[in-house]
C-alpha cells in the first residue's frame, strides 16, 4: 500500500484557511443578501405606501370625485428626487366603479389594470402579487376615502427582481466581501509562512541530528513564546544528545578499558605462574592478586547486570519499621570497619527525637555505602565525613557531607547520569560510573529522592530524602 502524498505545512494550512475563509464569506454573503433584500423590500413598500397615501389625498376634487390633476405627477417626481429614490413604481388608479382612471398603455400596465380590478377586495396588508408570466411584483393598495366613503383606490406595483439590480447595498457588499477575501488570504499567507518557517527549520535541524550533526544553529530568538520555547527546547535536546553521544563513546572506551585491564592482569599473572617464572610465596602472591582482580571483574559485571535490572524498574523493596538513627549508625559503623587503613574521621549527628520510618534497610545501606565511598574518594582517603539526620515537614533527610575538593560546576548536572565519571576521577579511580545512578534509582524506588545539596572547594553534601 503506497503512502499518502505529503504536502508542506505552509501549503496545507494556507489551503485550508483559504477554504474556511471562502466558506465563511459565502455564508456571510448569503445571509447579508437576504437581509439586504428584506430591508430593501421594506423600504420600497414604505415608499410606495407614502406615495399611495399622498396620491389618494390629491386625486379627489371638491365634489368628491376622482380626478387626475396634471400637476400630480410632477409633484410625485419631485418627491421621488427629494427622497433619492432611483426607481419609479407602476401606478393604477380606480374609481368607485372599479374602472381604471389612470394607467399606462403598454402591455404590462394593461395587465396591471386588469389585475387591479381583482385586487380591490384584497387585504390592504397584501404586499406581493404574481403576473401571468410568473414575474413577482411588490404591491401596495390605498383606498381613496371621502366622508368615510371609499370613492376609489390607488395601487402601486414594482418588479421584485429590481431589488437585486438597483440597490447599491449589494454592490457595496460584494466589494466588501471580495476585499475581505483578498485581505484574509494575504493575512493567512503571511501568518502561515511566518509560523511554518521556524517549524521547517526545526524539522531540518532534526534531519541534521539524524545524520549525526549536533551543531544546530537557529535564527535569533523569536517573539512568539511557544515558538521560542520549541527552539530552545530543541537546542537543549541537541546539546543533550551530543553529550550522551560523547558519553556513549567514552563509556564504550571506558568499559572496554575497565574490563580489559583486570583480564590482562589475570592472564599475565596466571601465565607467569604456569610457566614457572615465579614460584613459592611469590606465586601465591600472584594468585592472590588474580583473585582480587577476579572479584573486581565480577563486581563490574554484577554492576552492569544490576543496572540493566534497575533500568527496567526491577528493584525489589522489602519495607520494615526502622529507627533511622540506629540504621544509619549501624551502616556507617560497618563501612568504617572496612576503612581501617584510611585516615577518615566520621561523625553522626543524632536527632533529638527518634525517627521511625518504614523502609528497606538493605537499599538504604546500598545508597549510603555509595555516598560514603564517593566521599572517601573525593578526599583522597584523608578527611572528615559528617552524616546528619533531620526531619523537615514529612521528609526525613540524611545528609552526607565531606571535606573533599568538590565537584566542578560544569560536571554537577551530569553526576547522576549513567556511566558518567568526572575528568579527575577517571584518572584516579577505576569503575563504570554507575554508583550515583544506582543510588538515585533506589531512592526513587523507596519513594524518595537523592540530590546534590551543595558542592564547593570545601567539599560536597549529598542528601537522601525519604518520607515517613
Amino acid at each position: 500500500m503506497s503512502e499518502k502524498k505529503r504536502i508542506t505545512l505552509f501549503r496545507y494550512w494556507t489551503t485550508r484557511y483559504l477554504i474556511t475563509l471562502c466558506i465563511g464569506l459565502l455564508v456571510i454573503g448569503i445571509a447579508s443578501s437576504f437581509w439586504i433584500n428584506y430591508s430593501e423590500k421594506q423600504k420600497r413598500l414604505d415608499f410606495m405606501r407614502l406615495m399611495a397615501a399622498e396620491v389618494s389625498d390629491r386625486v379627489v376634487d371638491a365634489d368628491g370625485k376622482v380626478v387626475i390633476s396634471p400637476f400630480l405627477f410632477r409633484l410625485l417626481d419631485s418627491r421621488q428626487e427629494s427622497l433619492r429614490v432611483n426607481y419609479k413604481p407602476f401606478m393604477v388608479i380606480l374609481d368607485a366603479n372599479h374602472r381604471a382612471v389612470f394607467g399606462g398603455r403598454d402591455p404590462l400596465n394593461t395587465e396591471l389594470r386588469r389585475m387591479a380590478q381583482d385586487l380591490v377586495e384584497a387585504d390592504e396588508s397584501m404586499s406581493q402579487v404574481k403576473l401571468e408570466r410568473g414575474e413577482e411584483l411588490l404591491f401596495v393598495k390605498k383606498s381613496i376615502r371621502v366622508n368615510q366613503q371609499t370613492v376609489g383606490w390607488v395601487m402601486l406595483f414594482t418588479p421584485k427582481q429590481d431589488l437585486m439590480r438597483s440597490t447599491t447595498e449589494f454592490q457595496l457588499m460584494f466589494i466588501m466581501l471580495i476585499s475581505l477575501g483578498l485581505l484574509g488570504w494575504l493575512v493567512i499567507y503571511l501568518l502561515t509562512k511566518k509560523l511554518s518557517t521556524p517549524i521547517k527549520d526545526v524539522a531540518d535541524a532534526a534531519k541534521q541530528i539524524v545524520m549525526g550533526n549536533y551543531e544546530i544553529h537557529f535564527e535569533k530568538d523569536r517573539r512568539e513564546e511557544e515558538i521560542d520555547e520549541l527552539i530552545h527546547s530543541f537546542k537543549e535536546m541537541a546539546d543533550r544528545l551530543r553529550q550522551l553521544e560523547l558519553m556513549r563513546t567514552e563509556l564504550l572506551a571506558g568499559v572496554t578499558h575497565e574490563l580489559k585491564t583486570p583480564v590482562t592482569s589475570i592472564s599475565g599473572l596466571v601465565q607467569a605462574v604456569k610457566d614457572d617464572i615465579v614460584s613459592g610465596e611469590e606465586a601465591k602472591e600472584f594468585l592472590e592478586i588474580c583473585a582480587k582482580e577476579t572479584v573486581r571483574l565480577q563486581k563490574m559485571v554484577e554492576d552492569l547486570l544490576d543496572f540493566n535490572s534497575f533500568a527496567v524498574g526491577d528493584i525489589r523493596i522489602r519495607r520494615e519499621q526502622q529507627n533511622m538513627y540506629e540504621l544509619v549508625q549501624e551502616i556507617t559503623h560497618q563501612w568504617q570497619i572496612m576503612q581501617e587503613a584510611e585516615q577518615i574521621e566520621l561523625s553522626i549527628q543524632k536527632p533529638a527525637e527518634p525517627i521511625i520510618v518504614n523502609t528497606d534497610p538493605l537499599r538504604v545501606q546500598q545508597i549510603l555505602y555509595n555516598l560514603l565511598n564517593n566521599a572517601a574518594q573525593a578526599m583522597g582517603s584523608r578527611g572528615k565525613i559528617d552524616v546528619s539526620l533531620s526531619v523537615v515537614g514529612e521528609e526525613i533527610r540524611v545528609d552526607v557531607k565531606d571535606t573533599g575538593q568538590g565537584i566542578p560546576e560544569a560536571e554537577q548536572p551530569l553526576i547522576f547520569e549513567r556511566f558518567y565519571r568526572g575528568e579527575e576521577k577517571k584518572q584516579v579511580v577505576r569503575g563504570l560510573g554507575l554508583g550515583l545512578s544506582f543510588s538515585k534509582m533506589i531512592a526513587q524506588a523507596l519513594g524518595g529522592k537523592l540530590l546534590l545539596a551543595e558542592s564547593s572547594k570545601d567539599g560536597s553534601t549529598f542528601t537522601l530524602v525519604l518520607h515517613q
